[in-house]
């Protein structure tokens, strides 16, 4: 399924299943919007789904990595080498990714997009290489314009073989790229049009000489390259990352099919905001799964619309986020099914 062809795929959530599961948790036996946001979470699966039962029993998690030139820059604690050996180490479940997806009766997928490195076509990962790693965005362009469409079609590429038998019920997405909260921070910037310091974060650990220098790197970016906000694709294309492409089509194509996606945090919501920007209907059945400590990721979340389900003072990646949020959604579909109605227990209603 091409880009365009998901695109036109997607359908908005069943407002009339929303509207019955809003109506049954208001009757339950509690005061009525006890449950926050959790009551949201599950009006908002029981739309996608059209049921007010809503299994997620099959999840999994998608870590897109891929590497980025801009790290030539300084704008990491850590070498470009270590992207390839955190796929080993998530190929072998040693990773936190692996810990808290197991935690949460998930599983993980690897998709390389552009990893500085020759994996075994053995590996058992998604091979949807584009590159050998980005340009540096400081110089040159991230990626050719048909690069950025490419990595989102292998985004949706990938959520379509996961859809396939036995079928797929929730898909988080996350990232491994060393450097890559540099262009997150530049794409955020590229479509909200605010002062770079406000966006820029420490990423694996800055101190305040080196963040003035990111920030100054992601500046000239944008000075270079000038992105335009109003088209999604040359924003992806001109500062963004191979694996923010790959992560903007797993939203786009589990929104096609009609799966809830949650995303994780910097990376991840960069990639949503690409794929937002692209196919609005696709915020419909996005969610977010963490308030990160990064800068600029509120403003992401704000662009976007969405209420974060974790505050945790998280800023690793991988889909840590979106692993603890999969366990909030559970139960929130708990609590849309399970609670009994004040008819049901026979109490009365004092809020009618």
């Amino acid at each position: 399924m091409n880009l365009q062809k998901a695109i036109k795929k997607i359908n908005l959530p069943d407002k009339e299943y929303e509207k019955k599961a809003a109506l049954r948790l208001d009757d339950q036996a509690r005061p009525k919007g006890s449950l926050g946001l959790l009551e949201d979470t599950a009006r908002r699966l029981a739309g996608i789904s059209k049921t007010l039962d809503v299994r997620l029993d099959r999840k999994i998690i998608v870590t897109c990595a891929g590497d980025h030139g801009v790290v030539a820059e300084g704008v990491s604690l850590f070498p470009q080498e270590v992207t390839a050996q955190m796929v080993y180490n998530f190929v072998d479940g040693g990773a936190s990714i692996n810990v808290l997806a197991r935690h949460a009766k998930a599983s993980v997928r690897v998709a390389d997009l552009g990893v500085n490195h020759d994996f075994s076509p053995e590996l058992p990962i998604f091979h949807k290489k584009i590159a050998k790693s980005t340009g540096n965005i400081r110089k040159e362009p991230a990626m050719s314009r048909n690069q950025a469409i490419a990595s989102i079609e292998a985004g949706i590429a990938m959520t379509e073989e996961l859809a396939k038998a036995p079928g797929l019920d929730l898909l988080g997405t996350g990232d491994m790229g060393i450097g890559n909260t540099t262009p997150s921070a530049a794409v955020i910037a590229a479509f909200s049009g605010l002062d770079v310091k406000k966006l820029a974060g420490r990423g694996t650990g800055l101190d305040d000489r080196a963040l003035k220098h990111k920030i100054r790197v992601i500046e000239d970016a944008l000075e270079l390259h000038r992105p335009g906000p109003g088209d999604p694709v040359d924003v992806l294309a001109k500062v963004g990352g191979f694996e923010i492409g790959g992560l903007a089509g797993l939203v786009i194509g589990a929104a096609a099919l009609g799966i809830p996606v949650v995303c994780d945090g910097l990376i991840a919501t960069a990639g949503a905001l690409i794929a937002c920007g692209i196919a609005p209907a696709a915020g419909s059945y996005l969610f977010a799964s963490h308030r990160s400590v990064e800068a600029g990721h509120n403003y992401m979340l704000k662009h976007l619309g969405l209420d974060p389900l974790l505050d945790l003072k998280l800023r690793l990646g991988e889909g840590t986020g979106a692993a603890l949020a999969m366990e909030i959604m559970d139960a929130s579909t708990r609590v849309l099914a399970e609670i009994r109605t004040f008819e049901e227990v026979q109490i009365r209603n004092a809020q009618k």
